[in-house]
């Protein structure tokens, strides 16, 4: 290794602590493609975690900005030699990815790649992701790969320790699930005993109520008043609930990265590719970020259950000082005008509740066989 066996040694072991040290994936991705990059002295690394779908559920890189990566557009689906490293499962290196037979062309805003280096990571027989490199920092003799042997050895080990890595990053993030949904369990229950025993006693109180208007109002009154202090503690309880049910996930990691997560899940479980972009917003009020993350669920379900789309996109983009969250399909659409008793149905009024409780605003665009938009933009914290 050009370093010396010294200083290749240690930026071996500072890779592989730094890749220890995180419990989520997303940024045990990032942290595999940054040390890659930095430990081969390439311009260029990225890594695929692929979907069912002929795509990828993530795709991050490493020496592209923000804006760049914003212009290049879509993520890459699985072809050529992405699709050589995850299905044929062997390392790839090349002295110019673009001579390749199986180069496909990339976007117009895409950097150019010559030399490359693609390893698989997998864990036991099934290849959970791809890792590469592009344009190694040297003089390259013509016709010759920048990468060397050396360096192929050198990834191959860090895509060993970057599956555990994954691995581990993955079964904490399911356990992590579980336990939300065991609390969220144990919280829903309390709620239905604590509830109905009040509206129960809400139930009793009124009809007593009813019976002593005519005989005896005074003492309808008081059972009035009583039913009034029960109906109150009724909705303290039920908005006590709403606080505690609160996604953790959303308390945690912030509006981004839940949404993204939650996405990457349906895209998975459903048919339709699902993708989500949402860069540059800043953290909002807890109300506001709940409720954005509320009217997307309520969004995507009606686009995955009842539109038929093949396509879901929602973005998330600010706006000024504030937010707007877009969720459009390509489903069957429908007659915004036209829909009173379907508009309940499909949500849409508690939608419009969400936004206009946190000062934002709704629209819907839609027509039949037009797909749909739905739109909510809330202001600045």
């Amino acid at each position: 290794m050009s370093q010396g066996p010294r200083s290749g040694l240690a930026a071996v072991s500072s890779a592989l602590l730094a890749m220890s040290r995180h419990l989520e994936v997303r940024d045990v991705l990032k942290t595999i493609v940054a040390s890659a990059r930095e430990l081969l002295d390439a311009q260029y690394a990225a890594l695929g975690v692929p979907d069912d779908h002929g795509g990828f559920a993530q795709f991050v890189v490493d020496g592209v900005s923000d804006e760049q990566w914003k212009a290049i557009g879509p993520l890459p689906r699985q072809h050529g030699i992405l699709a050589a490293m995850l299905h044929e499962a062997r390392p790839e290196r090349l002295a110019d990815v673009r001579k390749d037979p199986r180069f496909e062309g990339w976007p117009s805003a895409h950097p150019d790649l010559a030399d490359f280096l693609g390893l698989p990571i997998r864990d036991g027989d099934e290849v959970i992701g791809a890792l590469f490199l592009a344009n190694k920092n040297c003089q390259k003799q013509e016709g010759s790969c920048g990468f060397t042997e050396d360096d192929e050895e050198l990834l191959s080990i860090l895509a060993q320790h970057a599956a555990i890595a994954l691995t581990n990053a993955r079964l904490y993030e399911r356990s992590r699930e579980l336990t939300i949904a065991e609390e969220r369990s144990r919280l829903a229950h309390e709620l239905h005993d604590a509830v109905s025993q009040k509206l129960f006693s809400l139930r009793l109180t009124a009809q007593a109520a009813a019976t002593l208007v005519d005989r005896d109002p005074s003492r309808a009154k008081g059972e009035l008043q009583q039913a009034a202090a029960l109906a109150a503690e009724a909705a303290d309880e039920l908005r006590a609930a709403v606080v505690e049910l609160r996604p953790a996930a959303l308390d945690e990691d912030g509006l981004v990265a839940t949404l993204r997560t939650q996405i990457q899940v349906l895209d998975r479980a459903h048919a339709a590719r699902v993708t989500f972009d949402g860069r540059g917003v800043r953290a909002l009020p807890a109300a506001q970020e709940e409720a954005l993350l509320r009217v997307a669920q309520e969004a995507l379900h009606n686009a995955l259950r009842h539109s038929g789309a093949e396509h879901v996109d929602v973005t998330l983009d600010r706006r000024g000082s504030g937010v707007v969250l877009r969720v459009t399909d390509d489903g069957s659409g429908f007659d915004p005008q036209g829909i009173r008793s379907a508009g309940r149905h499909l949500g849409l009024v508690s939608m419009r509740d969400r936004a206009s409780g946190v000062g934002g605003a709704l629209t819907v665009e839609s027509a039949p066989g037009k797909g749909t938009t739905i739109e909510m933009e809330v202001p600045g914290g």
